[in-house]
């Protein structure tokens, strides 16, 4: 059965994740709710006539999977899966604003046709005339992860050898005003926003596209191999050390054999508390990495945070703003990435190096 390799990343965030290697540059806000992204510059990946007529979603993804392709050293591939938790959310207000701004007459179809969730993998496969397998996953928070474990067992199957995959998610400003009335965006009055030391409910929101070129073989490029993903929905705090010690064990490890832990952690002191209970008990003598007081919140979100776990891996180091802990390890083997989004959608990610 083949193995899952991490090839190839590209990633467009709130950092300046796409033309830097591993957090060199970057900034950490405290003052913002909503975190902007870190623009590339559009006309070096996408033709000027083009980029018009392409939502932010759009854009970032189609630069963020050609980094991811680029970096791979890959021009073919067996499949395109995509995962977002909101689709393109922007051209879906632009729609429904027009329905009832014009009392639903004389509407163009421009916006609700590039507001489906498929949007971002079909123009990617348009760019790359690629007509294989393409997928998307709407699976809220585990969007992403859905996408990753499709990848897996296609590669498993031997159905491909190379694949892309990535999560994208877009935030509008009225899906950002919405956000925070329904409490889900931290208020004004709470600043500064700190994700280690909050007080309070809700979270620091964004938006972002990673993408990873995905193999069955080892190349110089490779970051880190997949070992396994598991999703579950509905867990309670008091179950999440068993789900954890039972997902290790069936991949024979122990809590002890983890390197490094990556916690979804956002600053919403209710949620939050199914990080605290592995941070505080299960996993007090291991290091941990958080990574949203950097990408800010979003459904696919977890992308962001494997990208930060497959560099680790790679380049054997962890940048000090990650850190949640100054436990030190002399070498970054095996990495679990653990998310989940205000209490449901619990993912569980396992990553290794290659070279052990």
């Amino acid at each position: 059965m083949k193995k899952t390799y991490i090839n190839g990343i590209g990633s467009i965030s709130a950092q300046k994740t796409h033309d830097t290697v591993f957090l060199e540059d970057y900034v950490l806000s405290e003052e913002e709710n909503v975190l902007r992204i870190n623009v590339p510059i559009y006309k070096n990946f996408i033709a000027p006539a083009a980029i018009r007529r392409m939502s932010k979603g759009v854009k970032n993804g189609t630069v963020a999977a050609a980094l991811a392709m680029n970096e791979a050293d890959v021009h073919e591939l067996d499949a395109i899966i995509t995962g977002t938790g909101m689709g393109c959310i922007e051209d879906s207000d632009k729609f429904l604003k027009a329905l009832i701004d014009n009392n639903e007459e004389f509407l163009t179809p421009t916006s609700f046709i590039q507001s489906t969730h498929n949007t971002v993998g079909s123009q990617i496969a348009m760019g790359l005339q690629c007509k294989a397998y393409n997928f998307t996953y709407v699976n809220a928070a585990v969007s992403f992860e859905s996408a990753l474990m499709d990848a897996k067992m296609l590669l498993e199957e031997e159905e491909g050898g190379t694949i892309l995959i990535g999560g994208v998610d877009e935030m509008s400003d009225y899906t950002a005003s919405l956000f925070k009335l329904a409490g889900f965006i931290k208020s004004e009055e709470e600043k500064p926003y700190s994700v280690l030391n909050s007080k309070s409910t809700g979270a620091v929101y964004s938006e972002g596209a990673t993408f990873f070129v995905i193999e069955n073989q080892v190349k110089e490029t490779t970051y880190a191999e997949v070992l396994d993903i598991d999703i579950i929905n509905s867990i309670e705090i008091e179950e999440v050390e068993t789900h954890v010690v039972k997902f290790l064990k069936a991949n024979k490890l122990n809590i002890s054999d983890i390197d490094v832990i990556i916690l979804g952690l956002n600053g919403d002191i209710v949620f939050d508390a199914f990080y605290k209970t592995l941070s505080e008990k299960t996993f007090s003598n291991t290091q941990q990495v958080y990574y949203k007081h950097l990408s800010g919140e979003y459904n696919t979100a977890s992308a962001f945070g494997l990208c930060v776990g497959a560099k680790i891996i790679k380049f054997q180091h962890i940048p000090e703003v990650i850190k949640v802990n100054s436990l030190k390890k002399k070498k970054y083997k095996n990495v679990l990435l653990y998310n989940q989004y205000r209490g449901i959608d619990h993912s569980f990610t396992l990553i290794s190096d290659v070279k052990s």
